[in-house]
């Protein structure tokens, strides 16, 4: 709890004294009738408690500058926890969580009126769709039609997410200790769908194998939907149907992360089916994996990922001119940002408890120099699909190469580099 504890007090040093921050959990979500899909907490309310169940809230309050933390949760009840799982409770919850109280959250209308009062500044998620907006509602109007007994003082609202994105961007040691894992994981799950992938298989047999490494390593949760993506499916760039088969001759693009400890891995790679690539499918992964190493060595602090793409798109394009896919002038074909017709995403981004992490990173007019300590993936690729105007035998290309890793002080640490990526590497682990 030391680790949650030091985020709670970081974060009230940023709160206005006499104030309040309410962070909602998640709720349930209702799969098919009486079912529910497999809950998730809310990434930022697990960030400062740590606490896993749904139906509940965490208040931070800071008067006279001292923090006070109050928990609701769901009350203890035998018979929901015979048909439905263990609850922590009240009591439990304030020595297993270090909060000063706990209060049942059927309770939270009422004593969130009790504890309002005195206090004039309110930190909430504003127009988030958040599951207790309703009920805050219902108190700060029951308050308002109290105002002349002065109950309420509350005269101004304020966003948390900015303070807390900003601290969710920069990971601790505990919490890059976790990434190392959820890399680590991650990456031996693509180590054994290259071992195991074979033509005739369909796609979801494979992203079994991943998901199956992911469990036999510790973790039964993925931080994302996998794609699994044979031949033209790969420039698809978010399909996630993997219904067909897996034909001899065609690569397959997986894209796949364990989560763990609620921590987000995002790992790429693209491998031929049969175990070996084809001349074409070889250069077309090269001119991305140099791309991809090229921005790995460019990672480091006081350069923004927009300014290490553009040195990527650079190369890229010289490539594409190489290869007669593009064809111009480079600087114009540059200027004219003709690879998007290949390469229509960005580089990378921000990784942490959700895998397309929070924080401000800055705009394209006003980009945000990486800094040690922020987690980013890196993840250039190339998209040839069947409908393009190349010749035949590049259509039908798609490869995508994407790492995670943490920026250092000089530079960076690869979390994922257990998943081999050059293309002797791949055919050797792929054929014994």
């Amino acid at each position: 709890m030391t680790e949650f504890t030091k985020r709670r007090q970081l974060f009230a040093n940023s709160m206005l004294d006499n104030s309040m921050a309410i962070f909602p959990a998640n709720q349930e979500l209702t799969r098919s009738n009486d079912t529910e899909f497999r809950f998730r907490q809310n990434s930022d309310f697990y960030y400062l408690c740590g606490f896993n169940e749904p139906d509940a809230c965490l208040l931070l309050i800071k008067q006279n500058d001292q923090l006070t933390t109050v928990l609701f949760n769901r009350k203890k009840d035998k018979t929901a926890e015979i048909w439905h799982g263990y609850r922590l409770g009240q009591e439990a919850a304030i020595n297993s969580l270090a909060i000063d109280q706990a209060f049942v959250i059927d309770e939270f209308e009422s004593k969130l009126t009790e504890l309002l009062v005195g206090i004039e500044t309110l930190y909430y998620p504003i127009l988030s769709g958040m599951s207790l907006d309703q009920s805050l509602q219902n108190v700060l109007n029951g308050l308002r039609s109290r105002s002349r007994s002065g109950l309420i003082s509350v005269n101004q609202f304020l966003d948390w997410r900015p303070a807390l994105h900003e601290m969710r961007l920069f990971k601790s040691e505990a919490e890059q200790a976790i990434m190392r894992k959820a890399g680590e994981i991650s990456a031996l799950g693509h180590v054994r769908a290259m071992q195991q992938c074979k033509p005739g298989m369909f796609e979801f047999q494979l992203q079994l194998e991943v998901e199956y490494e992911f469990a036999r390593q510790g973790t039964r949760d993925v931080a994302y939907n996998s794609i699994v993506a044979g031949g033209n499916n790969a420039c698809i760039l978010h399909y996630t149907e993997n219904d067909q088969i897996l034909k001899d001759g065609d690569l397959v693009l997986i894209d796949a992360g364990a989560e763990y400890q609620g921590y987000a891995g995002d790992i790429t790679r693209t491998f031929p089916v049969n175990g070996r690539f084809s001349e074409e499918q070889a250069i077309i992964y090269q001119l991305v994996l140099d791309c991809q190493l090229l921005a790995l060595e460019l990672v480091k602090p006081g350069i923004s990922v927009l300014e290490i793409n553009q040195q990527v798109v650079t190369k890229m394009t010289e490539g594409l001119l190489a290869l007669g896919i593009l064809k111009g002038e480079l600087a114009n074909l540059i200027e004219e940002q003709a690879y998007k017709a290949f390469y229509m995403h960005g580089l990378g981004h921000p990784l942490g408890l959700d895998v397309h992490d929070v924080g401000n990173t800055g705009t394209i007019q006003s980009p945000r120099a990486l800094q040690a300590g922020m987690a980013i993936t890196i993840e250039p690729g190339l998209y040839i699909s069947q409908d393009a105007d190349v010749e035949e035998r590049w259509k039908g290309i798609g490869v995508r190469i994407e790492d995670d890793l943490v920026v250092t002080d000089s530079g960076c640490e690869i979390l994922t580099a257990a998943v081999p990526k050059e293309i002797e590497a791949i055919e050797a682990l792929m054929n014994g």
